[in-house]
């Protein structure tokens, strides 16, 4: 599966992730566990979903090592994404 992995590293709850796209994608927030078992095509939990528009701003729920994954499995007509991500003060 290809995509864009972003480790924010530990964060707290309430702090904002902001996510810059340049097409529709999908924009997923998660845990360290729940980023392994989306790396290994596995059930996971997460924040976040399909994005139609930039940017995103998604909460970062509890307190926690933190991943931001953004790909455009499924989407049709969706080539060649840029995509950012950056952590606003909470």
């Amino acid at each position: 599966m290809n995509f864009m992995h972003t480790d924010l590293g530990p964060r707290r709850a309430g702090d904002v992730v902001e996510v810059t796209i340049s097409s529709v994608a999908n924009v997923r927030l998660m845990d360290t566990y729940n980023f392994n078992n989306y790396k290994n095509g596995m059930k996971h939990i997460y924040t976040g979903g399909l994005a139609r528009e930039s940017p995103t701003r998604l909460t970062i729920p509890s307190f926690g090592h933190w991943h931001v994954a953004i790909d455009i499995h499924g989407i049709q007509g969706s080539s060649g994404l840029k995509a950012g991500v950056k952590v606003l003060s909470s």
